[in-house]
This record gives structure tokens, C-alpha cells and sequence, in this order.
């Protein structure tokens, strides 16, 4: 049984590393991609592009502006002279938020009235008219807490001794910069193991499917089982490597701390690596091309990585999507990867992720063998 699995190793690192194109598609994409999502991922929103129109043209007014042009979350491009304007900046693109001063605000300003700043913005990225939003009232609200204490001192120095105050003392943990780097390098190792590990896994399948090489190989002394180990060894080891590969460059390149124990992670990237070569195997046994090895491949893929909480939290799914995310190796993987990697747990904090992998591993691969055999007969 060894020799004869050991060429069928052999035969597959051959077929695989034989064009030079395909050894630089294995290890060349997963670094670029890595060093491409780790800047690109990002929770936070800067620079967004403003209009403002100001009908006050007050000193007060000014100095609000000035707060907005300071602002790194800001980028004022648009002094628009009439809010009929607006529409037509939103509309091109050129501004997502447009911020409109009415008349006499610094005067309601000054007798410690209420002064509205109209903001409009173009909601059809909620994600960022919300921030944005949420933006324009931090800097409206400090403009106005300055202001009054401004106008206290001038007017009342000793009131100011008695009010209260509350000072928010912050103590981010595991990431003290609060970097969205930080939070998404770690996820995309996970994402790009996903898709070269079941890709490679499916694709090789049906290619030898394809071609008629399949029966070739069947009516040789090689038994079922080599076959698949034969296989499937090949692309655990390439993704053994890639996970390496691109875990390096997350932590030298974007600084990304690993905190936690290696064999802990690298045990943890074994079973999820478990979890994929059942998927891939799978998808090789219900497709007969690798076109269609490829959509079914995408079916899998686009799900995992939404529903594995890398984006967004999975508590914020409806509740019955929040139920399938427990089938979803990804979510379990990128819970390791960023409790290792963010906040150096171990087994004891880890085991659950990892029995849970190991149990949908198992699971996928007896499912994957039990079709494949089938599909041989």
C-alpha cells in the first residue's frame, strides 16, 4: 500500500508543479491577495467626500467648517453657494454627505438657542451613511460643548468649578489601537485557505474525470482509498505551506501579533484544512466538469465567508441564518485565528472551535469518500 501511495504522490506533485504558471498561481495569488485585502478590509471610513453650503457666513460658522476640513474622516471638495446644488453633487458621486448652515445660526448660537445643521446624505451605502453620520455628531457635539464652555468662562468662571463631568477612561484590550487590520488579517488567512484548498481539491478530481484518466487510473492495482489519500494529501500539504506562507506575511508585514500558541493554530488549521478536502471531495463527486466544479465550488465558498462572521457580527444575522453558521467550519476557524493571533488563548479557551471542526471534518470526509466511491461505480 505505501509504494503504491507513493506514486500516486508522486504523479500528483508532478502533474501539479510541471507547468510553471500553475507553481506560481499556488503560492503567488495567496500573497498578493493577502497584502491587497490587508489594506482594502477595513471597518473604517475616512476621507469621506462632503459638500457643505453655508448661508450663515458667521465667524461661528467658519469655525465649525474649519472643524470638518480638519477632520481626517472628512474631505470638504464641495462650497456649494445654493442647497439646490446637492442634488446634483449626491447624484454624480462627488459628495455623500452635504452639510447645510441656515442663516442666523451663529446669532441662535450665541443666546443659547437651538442652531440646526441640515445634513443630507446619500443612504444608498448604509454602512457608510451611518458612520458618517455618526461622524458629523461627534464633531457637532465637541463644536458645541467647546462653545459653551467658552462662553461660561467669559460669563460665569466659578459655574464652571461645580458642573459635573464625566471622563471616559478607555482600555481597549487585545488591540489597543483598535486596527481593522488587526481584525481582518487574521480572517483572510482563513478565506484564502478556503478557496485554494477546495478549488485544488475539486478541480483535480473532475480534471482527471474529464479527461478519461480516471478509469486509467481505477483498473490499475491502486485501491479506492489510495486514490482519494493520493489525492487529497497533496493539497493538504500545499495548503499546510500556503497557511504558512501568507501567516508570515500577516505577521511581519502588517505586524499582526500571534500571541498564542503555534501548535495550538497550527493544530486548528489541520482540521479546518479536514473540514475543506471533504467539501472539495464532495463537490468533485456531484460535478462532471470543472465548469461545473467551479460554480458549485462558489456556491460553498461565498456562504462560508458571510456567514463565518469575517465582515460583519454573526449576531447581527436573523436568527435562522445564525442557526447554519454552526455547519460552517469558517466560523470556527476565524474564531481561532483571531482568539490565537489577537488574544494568545490556548486549548482551554479554543477546544469547542476545535472539536466542532474536527466533528464536521469527519463527518464531510466520511460523506465525501461514502459519494465518491459511489460515483466510481
Amino acid at each position: 500500500m505505501i509504494g503504491r501511495l507513493r506514486h500516486m504522490l508522486i504523479k500528483e506533485f508532478i502533474q501539479v508543479f510541471r507547468d510553471k504558471r500553475a507553481r506560481f498561481f499556488l503560492f503567488g495569488p495567496p500573497i498578493i491577495q493577502m497584502l491587497i485585502f490587508g489594506y482594502a478590509a477595513t471597518l473604517e471610513i475616512k476621507h469621506v467626500p462632503t459638500a457643505i453650503v453655508d448661508y450663515d457666513n458667521s465667524q461661528v460658522s467658519r469655525d465649525l467648517i474649519s472643524r470638518f476640513t480638519a477632520s481626517r474622516y472628512f474631505d470638504v471638495r464641495h462650497r456649494l453657494a445654493d442647497s439646490r446644488q446637492i442634488a446634483a453633487v449626491i447624484e454624480r458621486g462627488d459628495a455623500v454627505l452635504a452639510i447645510q448652515i441656515n442663516a442666523g445660526f451663529a446669532r441662535r448660537v450665541r443666546k443659547g438657542q437651538v442652531a440646526h445643521v441640515q445634513v443630507i446624505v446619500d443612504s444608498s451605502n448604509s454602512n457608510t451613511a451611518l458612520v458618517g453620520l455618526g461622524y458629523v455628531n461627534e464633531v457637532t457635539g465637541a463644536f458645541a460643548g467647546d462653545y459653551q464652555l467658552e462662553t461660561l468662562q467669559r460669563t460665569s468662571p466659578l459655574a464652571i468649578a461645580r458642573m459635573p463631568k464625566i471622563v471616559l477612561d478607555r482600555r481597549p484590550w487585545y488591540n489597543t489601537d483598535m486596527s481593522s487590520q488587526w481584525f481582518f488579517v487574521p480572517g483572510v488567512i482563513g478565506n484564502l485557505l478556503l478557496v485554494i484548498v477546495m478549488t485544488l481539491t475539486a478541480f483535480a478530481v473532475v480534471r482527471e474525470r474529464e479527461i478519461g484518466t480516471l478509469e486509467q487510473i481505477m483498473v490499475t492495482p491502486i485501491r479506492r482509498a489510495e486514490f482519494i489519500l493520493g489525492k487529497t494529501i497533496p493539497f493538504f500539504l500545499i495548503g499546510l505551506f500556503d497557511a504558512l506562507l501568507i501567516s508570515s506575511v500577516g505577521t511581519l508585514w502588517f505586524k499582526v501579533p500571534l500571541r498564542g500558541s503555534l501548535a495550538v493554530l497550527t493544530l486548528g488549521t489541520v482540521l479546518f484544512l479536514f473540514c475543506v478536502l471533504g467539501i472539495g471531495l464532495f463537490i468533485s463527486t456531484v460535478s462532471l466538469t470543472q465548469q461545473q466544479a467551479m460554480v458549485t465550488g462558489f456556491f460553498f465558498i461565498m456562504p462560508s465567508i458571510i456567514f463565518s462572521g469575517f465582515g460583519s457580527p454573526i449576531s447581527s444575522m436573523p436568527t435562522f441564518l445564525q442557526y447554519l453558521t454552526y455547519i460552517n467550519p469558517m466560523r470556527y476557524y476565524q474564531t481561532v485565528l483571531r482568539g490565537i493571533y489577537l488574544k494568545g488563548v490556548g486549548l482551554e479557551a479554543l477546544w469547542p472551535h476545535l472539536a466542532a471542526m474536527a466533528l464536521i471534518g469527519g463527518v464531510m470526509l466520511t460523506i465525501s469518500i461514502l459519494r465518491f466511491h459511489k460515483s466510481l461505480e
